[in-house]
């Protein structure tokens, strides 16, 4: 009878040993996750609009770190042939998805309500077009402009165009700058991303959804900054492959990138003041690999002009919008306002608009660069 006193004693103390245990593991495993770890910041919804080469090559980023990417796409269409296949049928083929992973809709607001962070990726001639059609709350969402291009309804930059059009304020945007081309990032080769915004906060969350091993996130708070030297450096673009065409070399191409940052850096403080460093990668790095590469749309467009393309045979030829031929337009006539100089800018909306011959006025420009 003792000895089975003495065991159920032991048995009880080991019990209540285990339990202590127990609870104090539970303890420190609440200590230990508090609220905005990692797997918080990863539960955030996500979405993307737009589906061409860029939209897409954001939602292959996007995946890597979500559960869920919500995108919304353009067309009954495409939204079938990505749930079917496993890619964008039309852009960018090669970068493959899993479609469990997918929330694809082509209706902006059932994206945007469901989502914490709406990525935009159309070309800018589109986007007004498709904002005009949300109609769902949407003033606590963030809004990430990918889009490198000038609104043609306002004749702005998309930061200026939510903030009048939508009141979406300055704390509610971010904006994304290369150097990234689509096309490497498909092949998941290294790439960077500089975000913009304000909110160090809304940067973290950022980077928390676009870091991974193929692609590094630095972070900026110059939001107009970025944009306009994305839309600017697709304008230098055009020109380096218009001199390409033209049969210049690798030397003056140098120098015509040289001026090139030069003048965007005049156009950046003219138009808005703030502590930047345009040799950084968002800036030059953009500027660099936009104006060499051969993924370039903007540097394949002017290429062809070069080679004595009209410029509407030369973007009818195109299957992708080049961002540098509308910005031209709005880019001359705002730097005409500010009173500024700036010859590429001048010879690039020359031929563009004004019908002028490429081989002579880069004859002239040749004259004016150092």
């Amino acid at each position: 009878m003792d000895f089975i006193i003495l065991v159920k004693a032991f048995l009880n103390l080991c019990f209540n040993i285990f339990a202590v245990h127990i609870s104090i593991m539970a303890k420190k495993k609440t200590i230990s996750e508090p609220s905005g770890t990692k797997k918080n910041k990863k539960e955030l919804s996500v979405g993307v609009v737009g589906s061409g080469s860029f939209a897409t090559a954001i939602v292959k980023m996007l995946v890597e770190n979500c559960k869920i990417v919500h995108w919304c796409v353009r067309s009954e269409f495409v939204k079938g042939a990505i749930e079917l296949r496993g890619h964008n049928p039309t852009y960018l083929t090669a970068a493959t998805f899993n479609p469990k992973m997918l929330k694809l809709t082509t209706d902006i607001n059932e994206l945007v309500s469901a989502c914490d962070i709406v990525v935009l990726a159309t070309p800018s001639i589109y986007l007004s077009d498709t904002l005009d059609k949300m109609n769902c709350e949407y003033k606590d969402k963030i809004f990430v402009s990918a889009i490198k291009g000038i609104i043609p309804k306002v004749n702005d930059v998309v930061a200026h165009y939510l903030r009048d059009e939508f009141q979406i304020g300055f704390r509610n945007q971010a904006v994304i700058a290369g150097p990234c081309h689509a096309e490497e990032v498909a092949m998941e080769r290294l790439s960077y991303l500089t975000i913009a915004t304000v909110e160090d906060e809304t940067s973290e969350k950022l980077e928390s959804i676009f870091n991974s091993d193929f692609i590094k996130v630095h972070s900026s708070k110059d939001i107009l900054g970025n944009e306009y030297s994305a839309i600017l450096k697709n304008i230098f673009a055009i020109g380096a492959g218009i001199a390409s065409g033209l049969g210049y070399g690798d030397n003056f191409t140098a120098v015509f990138v040289s001026n090139a940052i030069r003048e965007m850096e005049t156009f950046l403080e003219a138009i808005y003041e703030a502590p930047r460093d345009v040799n950084e990668s968002a800036y030059l790095g953009d500027l660099l690999v936009t104006a060499y590469s051969l993924f370039s749309r903007n540097r394949n467009l002017g290429n062809l002009i070069g080679k004595g393309y009209t410029v509407k045979s030369a973007i009818q030829s195109m299957n992708m919008v080049a961002e540098g031929y509308y910005a031209a337009d709005s880019i001359y006539k705002t730097a005409r306002q500010k009173g500024l100089k700036l010859p590429i800018v001048e010879t690039i909306y020359g031929i563009l608009y004004e019908g002028k011959n490429a081989e002579k006025q880069f004859k002239k420009l040749t004259t004016k660069l150092n």
